[in-house]
């Protein structure tokens, strides 16, 4: 790891002022950290979030939770349980205790790994991202693999996420890394359902139209049948092929409804 500073501000407006001298920003640091060990990255600063209390907790808001940037995993799993029980659930299906006890929201949703569950969340449940600039609907803030809409210096300071009627995340878990092989978050709303698919495209989460127009029309899984996923952009690697990932989709998106 190559020698860092790290900046510890109390307040969203320091940690603000020092990204913007161009240090980075480190939440839960399960991605970043790693990263510098290997010395993949030598940010020279690092701005922790974790010390920020505007950026911590799970609370009630107008028609659905917010749910701050900081907020570590276990801790969604904890509190939102009673709001959100499908979310309290993808929470705590986060790696390890380790992970989850210092991984945050924040942090993944910011990262956009192609194979992490908030995503599928923020994207499945039509989550919006709050910045400490702006408001970001879930649909225009994924842009792919490791993208995101984020402008350089913007911290993701919470997510507001509406509560559906019904809704349910499943995954195939990649053992050894307690990432998604394939997971499906499916939430049913008053106007239509939504489905968002992580782990299996090269392109990073993305919602299933076809999928969502069948469950809309009837939210069952055999309403289901009949529907497959390309594998043209599916991931393929030694875990598994393209074809396999795709079949998968359809799998997890019925197991998810059943759950729901």
């Amino acid at each position: 790891m190559y020698d860092f500073t790290l900046v510890k501000p109390k307040n969203l407006a320091d940690a603000v002022a020092a990204i913007a001298d161009g240090a980075q920003a480190l939440s839960g640091g399960q991605t970043l950290l790693p990263t510098m060990k290997q010395r993949l990255a030598d940010p020279g600063t690092l701005v922790s979030l974790s010390g920020i209390p505007e950026l911590h907790g799970v609370c009630k808001g107008d028609g659905g939770i917010i749910i701050g940037g900081a907020t570590p995993h276990a801790v969604v799993a904890r509190e939102a349980a009673k709001y959100y029980p499908a979310l309290a659930a993808l929470a705590n299906q986060i790696g390890d205790p380790a992970v989850r006890n210092r991984g945050t929201i924040g942090g993944s949703i910011a990262n956009n790994d192609p194979s992490a569950c908030y995503p599928a969340a923020a994207l499945g449940s039509g989550a919006i991202i709050q910045t400490n600039t702006r408001e970001i609907a879930a649909d225009d803030y994924f842009r792919g693999m490791f993208e995101t809409a984020l402008h350089e210096g913007e911290i993701v300071t919470g997510v507001k996420f509406p509560v559906p009627q019904k809704a349910a995340y499943i995954k195939f878990v990649q053992p050894a890394s307690r990432f998604a092989l394939v997971g499906a978050f499916v939430a049913q709303f008053a106007d239509g359902v939504r489905v968002a698919i992580t782990g299996a495209s090269n392109n990073g989460v993305f919602r299933w139209a076809e999928a969502e127009a069948a469950l809309s029309a009837n939210f069952a899984p055999k309403a289901l049948m009949g529907l497959t996923l390309p594998a043209d952009d599916m991931i393929s690697d030694l875990h598994g092929t393209a074809e396999y990932r795709a079949h998968l989709c359809g799998v997890m998106v019925k197991r998810a409804v059943m759950a729901a």
